[in-house]
């Protein structure tokens, strides 16, 4: 039973993280970057440090080249002067420096391998970062992009204003006009009353005209301007 809670303790545990990285995936981007551009600094660092230390191994072997040179002929000065005794200390001289060459050429070699390895790993850094800040950047612009979809969903898809708009306009446009129905509705009531048949057979000169006419009018007019 135990062993189940931890079980399920630890996958709740497990989604609770997932749901916080996504949540703070770009604040997390933006740590990692941060952390990625310290330990580039650092090795940056280290490799101006293996520079300085190779150009110091380099100035060093150039003052033994010459000092070599200088004791090697002092030493044959000796030699050919008869001093044999002068000429075994410059020889011993003369092996001290050879052996110190030999030494800081190798540790120049070793230098300078570290040096390309290192440079090698610092450009490899420096291009990666670059990546990562664009990615941030498009990170970003794609979270921002998700919260403004977010915000405008329900207002473009739900009971919105926007929607409530749009059905009022709807609405408007579908009504019937009111003067129409009117006259639609009047003659509806005078067909069924008979009406309408009374005005086509006054008008059509059987009986009294139901409504005045217009020639019946210029008629009227015409009388009265004769009585005149």
């Amino acid at each position: 039973m135990f062993g189940t809670i931890r079980t399920l303790w630890a996958g709740a545990e497990a989604r609770a993280d997932e749901k916080l990285r996504q949540t703070y995936a770009v604040e997390l981007i933006d740590q990692k970057i941060r952390e990625a551009e310290a330990a580039l600094s650092q090795a940056k660092g280290v490799l101006a440090s293996l520079i300085l230390r190779e150009r110091g191994e380099t100035r060093a072997l150039a003052v033994l080249t010459q000092r070599l040179a200088d004791m090697t002929a002092r030493a044959q000065a000796a030699l050919a002067g008869g001093r044999d005794d002068l000429a075994l200390q410059a020889a011993e001289a003369i092996a001290a420096m050879e052996n110190e060459t030999t030494l800081r050429r190798e540790t120049q070699n070793r230098l300078q391998a570290r040096i390309l390895r290192l440079q090698d790993s610092v450009a490899s850094g420096h291009r990666k970062i670059i990546d990562l800040r664009q990615g941030a950047v498009a990170a970003r612009a794609f979270r921002d992009e998700q919260a403004l979809q977010a915000r405008l969903r329900p207002t473009l898809a739900g009971p919105s204003a926007i929607a409530e708009a749009e059905g009022l306009i709807a609405q408007v446009l579908g009504r019937a006009d009111r003067y129409e129905e009117a006259e639609v509705l009047d003659g509806i009531e005078r067909g069924l009353s008979g009406a309408d048949v009374a005005e086509r057979l006054g008008a059509a000169g059987f009986g009294a005209a139901v409504k005045m006419t217009g020639a019946q009018v210029m008629e009227r007019l015409k009388t009265q301007g004769n009585a005149v």
